[in-house]
């Protein structure tokens, strides 16, 4: 019978064997090749011929059940393969079983890919414009899951327990918007401006009442309200420090020592699975990118400068900085001043009126772009440039924002002042009313009927105005738009068709197309999380618009960037700006944090308003519930935990529980060092007594003497130089028959590694 050799073309015997077993046989002969198979079938043999002779093994019985055991297991798992006996079809099952699990795993996994929101869309815009620019994205994508959580809290455990089981609209004159504005009360430019119905509905505080329970359910909502404004701030702390650890420990761009990094890139970075042609041009471009990115570390690590000059530089470069936000900071400071001394004029005019807004955002269009072009003569790493322009932008942000914050609390602080004094004008008419309507009806024993709740004086309700961060993201939603949309939309557009008849070439000089801004877009979400974590307390309503705000907001920006913006000049690779926008964010709540335990600890709630109106403060709310609905226990433990004798102890403990989490890798590091150094001194240096071995073994009873030391152990092969302390002579007896596993179809000694494991 005639063999064929050639490639391509099949043997008789593959034909006959064809020919004569079942598909599920010739896939599975077909995936072994003929020394497979030979070495298998000296494997089953012997394992057959272990199971006839077991009884003639000089072993244990319990030794002799155990290699049976294993023994027959092996023939009944691979005598299949061979064509033979009764598990045939059983093995042609388990391996298209196994076949379609392999299947159904990578199907799986594709399947949680494409579950993750907007990964092809960060894909591609990391194939084009790098890690850099994906980050922004990646950041985005993180912000809007944290903010979907807490809209969950909110609006499950505040606003529908409102909305289903509380008192309606107009029932009382919280929920009523008041007489003199129900003509303008649906005006657009009113509701636009939150007033009206918008400032007496569930957005706001003040729209809740302060019932301690509700409904059939009992629910206790001005606990529930607390609680989730606390626990708000709890997890997002909890998340953003997990999402650090997270981060830090996956290896970054900065700690890349690897060499012949364009050689790698070169020959290994195309995936050869890949069978789509949408994602094999975002392949392409991401490999190209990729190298853009590996140029730049490569200059950067090869650049030979002044430095005496490039220190000058920097050092003006920051005294420069410095002098611009000491000037914004003395600015705002005096434009505050003004708003104060025209809050007693009503004379004003329209800019006047909203001198400060303009001001902040004026400062806020003119000093990133300025920090941008000093930070120029620093000619510092990409990378790094981006992180000293976030702080530069961070340090100015954070400036104008507390500085509104001290202004707000002037203003609540007048309310407050003002809040006496119609509380006690509310009480007076209330009171004129019934003596009125009895000297009316000469009957004292009359009852009045009840004031209708949109004639009711109302209070300031100061906790509202401070929800007027609702009016700041909704007016920062509408200058992000129309700066993409006119600052890169038109720009492009007037870039790509008048570049033909223009004087010169409009894509290489002035306007050109505009780049990503990865800082400004950064400090811009950090921010706005910011004044979300400060007004959520105080307008529920505030985490739901947020929530929309960042879902159209990576549709609209992934929109913009591939289709009007550019790559980087100089593309760089993102490394750990993740961890370090966490870091921005991890400072902005600590600073958010702040204005609202203030408030919440110092500060009386409004008498007419909000869940906890008629409490001297407001978390008099938890103390109430401690009373009246737990043990007596509970309120001495209470007490007890709330004692600064406690706290400060319990703030110390876990400040130094943290400090020795962070060095224990470096403590373990220097003791494994400790042990390697003594293992490769010689016995002599060590200066133990394990090194006087001479010593140690010619005394009777040293060995119960002293102490059993672990033996170290040790890379490095055994000095053989060791004191010979008994007269040569045979060698002990061997293994016994089948003690040690004999490995089919080789021999010992090959360098095949340890024996196949049986």
């Amino acid at each position: 019978m005639i063999t064929l050799t050639t490639p391509g073309i099949l043997t008789s015997r593959t034909l006959n064997r064809s020919s004569s077993d079942s598909n599920s046989d010739s896939e599975s002969e077909q995936s072994m090749s003929e020394g497979e198979m030979a070495r298998l079938m000296e494997e089953v043999e012997e394992k057959k011929k272990l199971i006839s002779n077991i009884r003639n093994k000089p072993w244990r019985m319990k030794r002799r059940l155990q290699h049976l055991k294993d023994a027959q297991q092996f023939v009944d798992k691979f005598e299949g393969a061979l064509g033979k006996g009764k598990g045939r079809k059983l093995y042609a099952y388990k391996v298209m079983m196994t076949k379609k699990w392999i299947k159904f795993q990578r199907d799986f996994e594709n399947f949680k890919t494409a579950c993750i929101p907007w990964e092809r869309k960060i894909k591609e815009v990391e194939s084009h414009f790098g890690s850099s620019v994906a980050s922004y994205f990646i950041f985005l994508r993180w912000m809007y899951g944290m903010n979907l959580v807490l809209f969950g809290f909110t609006f499950g455990l505040v606003v529908i327990p409102e909305v289903l089981m509380g008192l309606p609209y107009g029932s009382i004159p919280r929920k009523t918007v008041p007489r003199a504005e129900q003509p303008t009360a649906m005006d657009y430019s009113v509701l636009m401006d939150f007033g009206g119905y918008c400032k007496y509905s569930v957005l706001f505080y003040g729209y809740y009442n302060n019932q301690r329970t509700i409904g059939f359910l009992k629910f206790r909502l001005p606990l529930s309200y607390l609680m989730v404004g606390v626990g708000t701030f709890g997890y997002s702390l909890m998340v953003v420090i997990r999402t650090m650890a997270k981060n830090a420990d996956v290896g970054g761009g900065d700690s890349e020592d690897g060499e012949f990094t364009f050689a790698w890139k070169m020959f290994t970075s195309w995936d050869y699975l890949i069978g789509n042609a949408e994602t094999a041009d975002n392949k392409y471009a991401s490999i190209t990118t990729s190298f853009k990115e590996s140029i730049v570390d490569e200059q950067e690590n090869q650049k030979d400068e002044n430095i005496h000059l490039r220190r000058f530089l920097r050092v003006l470069a920051n005294v420069l900085i410095l002098c611009s936000l000491g000037g914004s900071g003395y600015l705002i400071y005096f434009v505050v001043k003004r708003s104060q001394e025209f809050a007693t004029r009503d004379d004003l005019s329209w800019y006047e009126k909203n001198e400060v807004e303009i001001v902040m955002s004026l400062l806020g269009l003119v000093c990133p772009p300025l920090f941008e072009t000093i930070a120029e003569l620093e000619d510092y790493h990409p990378r790094i440039a981006l992180k000293w322009q976030l702080g530069r932008i961070f340090a100015l942000f954070l400036g104008n924002l507390y500085t509104f914050l001290f202004a707000l609390f002037d203003e609540v602080n007048a309310k407050l002042d003002e809040e006496e004094s119609i509380k006690n004008a509310s009480i007076w008419a209330m009171k004129e009313y019934y003596a009125n309507f009895s000297a009316y009806n000469n009957d004292t024993s009359a009852t009045p009927p009840p004031i209708n709740p949109a004639d009711v004086i109302r209070g300031p309700c100061w906790e509202t105005t401070v929800g007027i961060f609702v009016k700041l993201t909704v007016s920062d939603i509408q200058v992000t738009y129309l700066t993409i949309l006119i600052g890169d939309f038109l720009r492009a557009v007037v870039v790509r068709f008048l570049n033909y008849c223009w004087c010169w070439d409009l894509e290489a000089g002035f306007p050109s197309y505009g780049e990503f801004d990865i800082s400004g877009n950064v400090l811009g979400l950090v921010f706005n999380q910011g004044m979300i974590w400060m007004g959520a307390f105080y307008a529920p309503g505030l985490v739901g618009i947020n929530v929309l705000r960042l879902l159209t907001s990576m549709y609209y920006q992934c929109w913009a960037v591939m289709a009007c913006n550019v790559p980087h000049e100089r593309v760089f690779k993102a490394s750990k700006s993740n961890n370090f926008y966490m870091g921005l964010l991890l400072l902005i709540l600590f600073l958010s944090l702040l204005p609202v335990v203030y408030t919440i600890m110092t500060l009386p709630p409004s008498f007419d308003c909000g869940p906890f109106s008629g409490k001297t403060k407001m978390y008099d709310v938890i103390m109430e519930t401690i009373d009246l609905d737990l043990p007596a226990f509970m309120g001495t433990l209470f007490s007890y935990a709330a004692n600064p004798g406690l706290i400060i102890p319990a703030v110390l403990l876990m400040v130094v529980c943290v400090y020795m989490r962070d060095h224990m890798e470096e403590l373990l590091t220097f003791a494994n060092l400790f042990i390697l150094l003594r293992t490769l001194l010689p016995a002599d240096a060590k200066g133990d007594p394990g090194g006087k071995s001479a010593k140690v073994t010619g005394k009777p009873g040293a060995a119960g003497g002293a102490v059993t030391l672990q033996k170290d152990v040790s890379l490095a092969s055994p000095n053989p130089r060791t004191a010979v302390t008994r007269p040569p002579g045979p060698r002990g007896p061997g293994p016994l028959p089948g003690n040690q596993l004999q490995v089919p179809g080789g021999e010992a000694g090959r360098g095949r590694g340890q024996p196949r494991r049986q």
